[in-house]
């Protein structure tokens, strides 16, 4: 039995389906209307939904006055909804957006020369389902390639990949089998591409708005875990992993080491550059201990100009050249466009923790041992010890 449905039905569905999410997007959009990602996204709902309005205001027509408004609706429209996707991922480029407007461009003066100059509606569907078809590839491929990163992305990955594969399809079955799937024909091919474009519609919207929540569970898990200014870890996640580290070094009896520092005369810059230089000089600061860091090492701006590193794994011998290392790194900086140099003084603590090793201790420790790097003269390095809080101090560990 054949699956024939009203057309007008479906297509005011389709309408109302994408009004309905515009509706909400507007909402949204009124307090992030800085956000093109959303503003990609509502034009594209919008001339989705102006597509089935004027096929319901068409009469279901074909005339070439309908395909071509229609069509060139649809190409716009989809072009905007993918864009929107790719961005609200950040894996679209500025020259990536481009090309898909370019192409978009491409598509409908493609269209419209099968459509005005030969209208073979063959040719037609294959050229629109391939045209689609290769704007959804790039969307395909990267979101599957996210598996590790977003369940979300990728589920709509295959998702995409699935309506690629049915418009080539489609496509193949217009050319070689002169099999119309389209949605200008009253036959059960009708029915079925309005279906898939409802159902579609529903997957796309739905995968748009978990990918925004996504998008904002992840902005606020980065606001509970690290620094605004600098991007470093804060103080409380910092304790966490730290915590976490010393349980399982405490198992496999392995080092760990603990380095504090902070910018000598740190004070004196604000009184003299004002804070706002302050705060260049510690983004400036991260920015350059960021780059000296291993793949396992913890990095956190515990307060104020004072930053924390979890060295995991390292003895004393190597914790030493690491801590000049960073001495280095900040003796040479030179913060650009302010003609301003600063250095930092060091405190460095290295242990084999076990069941009783507490962080709160070794802090205290490791911070007497800044502090003498500090009275012995600045840009510095102090090694404390649990044993004997502070053992030894020399300018430069690897003299």
């Amino acid at each position: 039995m054949g699956l024939l449905l009203d057309m007008k039905t479906i297509l005011v569905t389709l309408v109302i389906g994408h009004l309905f999410t515009a509706v909400f997007i507007i909402a949204y959009w009124r307090q992030h209307k800085n956000e093109s990602t959303i503003r990609y996204f509502l034009y594209g709902k919008c001339l989705q939904a102006a597509a089935w309005v004027i096929l319901i205001l068409r009469g279901g027509l074909m005339d070439p006055l309908t395909i071509s408004l229609v069509n060139s609706s649809l190409f716009i429209g989809y072009t905007f909804e993918t864009i929107a996707v790719l961005k609200i991922q950040n894996i679209l480029s500025k020259l990536g957006r481009n090309v898909y407007i370019a192409l978009t461009l491409f598509n409908i003066a493609g269209f419209h020369s099968i459509l005005f100059f030969d209208n073979d509606e063959k040719f037609r569907i294959s050229f629109t389902s391939i045209a689609i078809a290769a704007g959804l590839f790039l969307p395909a491929y990267k979101m599957i390639q996210r598996r590790a990163e977003s369940m979300v992305s990728y589920v709509l990955g295959y998702l995409y990949l699935t309506i690629l594969v049915f418009l080539l399809i489609r496509a193949f079955s217009a050319v070689f089998f002169d099999t119309l799937i389209s949605f200008y024909h009253l036959n059960g091919n009708q029915s079925m591409v309005l279906l898939g474009q409802y159902f579609v519609m529903i997957a796309g919207n739905t995968g748009f708005i978990l990918l925004m929540k996504e998008q904002t569970d992840q902005a606020l898990l980065r606001m509970a875990n690290y620094d605004d200014l600098t991007g470093a870890l804060n103080r409380r996640s910092f304790i966490t992993r730290t915590n976490q580290y010393l349980t399982a070094y405490a198992k496999m009896q392995k080092p760990i080491t603990l380095l504090l520092f902070d910018i000598d005369n740190f004070k004196s810059i604000n009184d003299t550059f004002g804070h706002d230089t302050g705060d260049q000089v510690l983004v400036d600061l991260t920015t350059r201990m960021k780059g000296q860091l291993g793949a396992d090492d913890l990095f956190a701006r515990y307060g104020g100009d004072e930053f924390a590193i979890v060295v995991p794994g390292m003895d004393e011998r190597d914790s030493s050249l690491y801590a000049e290392k960073l001495r280095q790194a900040a003796e040479g900086a030179q913060v650009p466009e302010l003609q301003l140099s600063y250095t930092i003084s060091l405190g460095v603590l290295t242990i084999i923790p076990d069941e009783g090793t507490h962080l709160e201790e070794l802090y205290s420790t490791c911070d007497k041992a800044l502090y003498q790097a500090k009275r012995n003269g600045r840009n510095g390095v102090f090694r404390g010890s649990v044993d004997n809080h502070l053992v030894h101090s020399q300018k430069n560990l690897c003299e």
